[in-house]
């Protein structure tokens, strides 16, 4: 970073503290106030501090242990470092929150192993736990509601109703944990229940998404778990979250019950004019709609209030499905508005009973599939995987039936599948009849199948274990874009240490970097890990998505992957996608498999495309902006900060490659 541009950033970021949030200080605590938070804060992160070192915590149950007091310091932290005061009462539950985490820190000193079980850790009724994310190290919270007789030593397995929040603009760690800690068992409840945070608002995409399935296996860790009873709902932006979630993952849940929300962008946002192409194609990341035909794979109970604009998400929804000849239960709460009728809400929850009573259909009770994704991110439903498309950003369909002996299975927009060996003792694709139960073998639980201009081929047993080595780097699941999906697992921000004599533009890297730390902080709610390119370590590479911020001449792992990039940049001139730009005014972002490490992505010079005002104004503008590739003007203002215009932008093909300007 350019050391006469730092006094400029520093301000500007001071400055964006002081005005984000979506919950400004509307009654700020005195100082007094703030230096009591603050001195209690750094007691309780004192405890947690020795608790990390203490032998006796260094097993799996013992660093959830430490997580479930974490938790409580990193709530009052956050919510400090925001200045997130929304309301009086939040002091209070600041000081609850400092009182809560040092009750448990001080028990689990007390123990001398980690085999007496904590006071919190079986009790009936709901309390907060934590766990440290892959993410970004952070420590995130969730709650969890225990009936009568949970007991994880006995052989006893219990469904679990995973339950989505609403969008609640006021609500931080702290207020998430007033809400649920100490609450008591609702009445009738036997089931275990897991609130997600899923940090904060953003309808449980990107890191969000991620803290679901997270916490989920956090649950499963602790508690036996019966994975065919898991039932998935939520309410308004948890409608949303259920609706993506659940039709996007089918066959993870015995059912699922989104009430309310939205299932797509132009339609809810009332947009009349296209995105950008490389936009627009993104948009059928998120649009659950597009994937109404997955409801064929998981029963669905939908709400939504007769008089509720965001009823639509649900009457939409149902309507794409049955023109697929799939069948969507739809109650509508007569009269009301944006909630549940009490009526309605005891048939919706009957429903997810009943269908958690039966569990989910899985392996070779499935029979049939009918699966479609616009995403190689979600490619997967029980025996049935998408592997790699033709193209990117249209629909992959699959459908896919098991008879007496074979499997038949019909395919669209389909380049690599996968199936369970035991579905079928032939598969027959598109017409080709090929080896599924003996083929590659016989030795590995997955056959397969590869189209070619001569169609459908099953891999032998020595080309079957290539597949995750993915030698032709090809846009594969979680190695398929676009520059936004880097940030669902473990990312790494690597900055220069060398001289550039680039300083516009380095002044511009600078100010992006900055602007992602802070907009990550606020709303992903973690810390940004950053290092400097000559700490890169072997590991660092093999475990995270490298997030490289600078030029060739100032970052060394920028400069050591260059060569294998579909990308030239001499100098001051950047070239690609046959055009040539300068860096005194534009700037490359982009993302790309990692030379040094395929499995994993590499980014320059971009974080989230999407900025605060996206997260401000609704969930559903939480897409990408730049797609895989782009070029960007950029201008300084007075303020320091900066205007961006993308004047070219693309995403790579199945194949990664490279569009060329026409």
């Amino acid at each position: 970073m350019n050391r006469l541009f730092l006094p400029i950033v520093a301000r500007l970021l001071m400055m964006v503290l002081l005005i984000s949030g979506n919950m400004a200080a509307a009654d700020p605590p005195s100082a007094e106030v703030v230096q009591e938070l603050n001195d209690g804060l750094r007691q309780l992160q004192a405890q947690v501090a020795q608790l990390k070192k203490d032998p006796a915590l260094q097993s799996r149950d013992g660093r959830a242990r430490i997580a479930d007091v974490a938790v409580f310091a990193k709530a009052v932290a956050w919510m400090l470092r925001h200045n997130e005061f929304p309301k009086k009462d939040y002091i209070k539950q600041a000081r609850r929150a400092i009182e809560l985490g040092t009750q448990r820190a001080g028990e689990l000193a007390a123990n001398e192993s980690v085999s007496p079980a904590t006071s919190w850790e079986s009790r009936t009724g709901t309390t907060i736990r934590g766990y440290f994310s892959k993410v970004d190290g952070s420590v995130q919270p969730y709650a969890v509601t225990l009936p009568e007789g949970v007991n994880p030593r006995s052989g006893t397995r219990w469904p679990l109703h995973v339950k989505l929040h609403g969008r609640a603009n006021d609500m931080n760690e702290v207020n998430f944990i007033s809400r649920h800690e100490g609450r008591a068992l609702p009445a009738g409840q036997t089931w275990l229940q897991l609130d997600v945070y899923g940090r904060g608002n953003n309808a449980y995409r990107w890191a969000g998404e991620t803290d679901v399935f997270e916490a989920i296996a956090d649950v499963r860790r602790r508690f036996r778990i019966d994975d065919n009873r898991v039932t998935l709902h939520g309410f308004s932006m948890g409608g949303a979250g259920a609706w993506h979630l659940g039709l996007h993952h089918p066959a993870r849940w015995s059912s699922v019950g989104p009430g309310a929300g939205f299932v797509d962008f132009y339609e809810y946002q009332k947009q009349t004019e296209r995105r950008p192409s490389w936009q627009h194609e993104t948009l059928g990341i998120y649009d659950a709609i597009d994937y109404s035909l997955n409801a064929a794979n998981v029963p669905i109970c939908t709400y939504g209030g007769e008089n509720d604009a965001q009823l639509v998400a649900s009457t939409s929804v149902v309507a794409a499905a049955k023109q697929l000849g799939v069948d969507i239960k739809l109650l509508i709460g007569p009269g009301m508005g944006h909630k549940f009728h009490p009526d309605s809400f005891i048939e919706f929850m009957a429903f997810h009973a009943e269908k958690s009573l039966a569990g989910r259909r899985r392996n070779l009770g499935r029979r049939d599939i009918h699966f479609t994704t616009r995403s190689l991110r979600y490619n997967a439903c029980d025996w049935l995987t998408i592997h790699e498309t033709e193209q990117v950003y249209v629909p992959s369909t699959v459908d896919a039936r098991m008879n007496e002996e074979n499997v038949e299975v019909s395919t669209v927009n389909v380049a690599m599948l996968s199936l369970a060996r035991d579905v079928g003792a032939r598969a027959v694709i598109d017409g080709d009849t090929l080896p599924c139960y003996d083929a590659a073998e016989g030795l590995l639980p997955n056959v397969y199948f590869e189209k070619t201009s001569d169609g459908w081929t099953v891999l032998d047993y020595e080309a079957s274990k290539l597949v995750p080595d993915n030698l032709d780097r090809n846009k594969r699941h979680g190695l398929q874009g676009p520059i936004d999906d880097a940030f669902m697992d473990a990312f790494l921000c690597v900055t220069g240490s060398g001289a550039t004599p680039d300083k516009a533009h380095a002044d511009w890297v600078a100010w992006t970097l900055q602007r992602f730390k802070h907009e990550f902080d606020k709303w992903m709610r973690a810390e940004v890990r950053t290092v400097r390119d000559s700490e890169v370590s072997p590991e660092m590479i093999a475990q995270n998505n490298l997030i490289l911020f600078g030029d060739p001449s100032s970052n060394a792992v920028l400069q050591k992957i260059l060569p294998k990039l579909p990308i030239q940049w001499v100098g001051d001139e950047i070239t690609v996608g046959g055009q040539s730009f300068h860096t005194d005014t534009h700037a490359l972002s982009m993302i790309y498999p990692n030379p040094l490490n395929p499995r994993k992505y590499v980014v320059i010079n971009s974080g989230h495309t999407f900025h605060e005002k996206d997260f401000r104004a609704s969930n559903s503008w939480l897409f990408p902006r730049l797609g895989d590739v782009a070029i960007q003007k950029f201008s300084r203002n007075a303020d320091g900060s900066y205007t961006e215009e993308t004047i070219w932008a693309a995403n790579f093909d199945a194949r990664w490659a490279l569009p060329v300007a026409e």
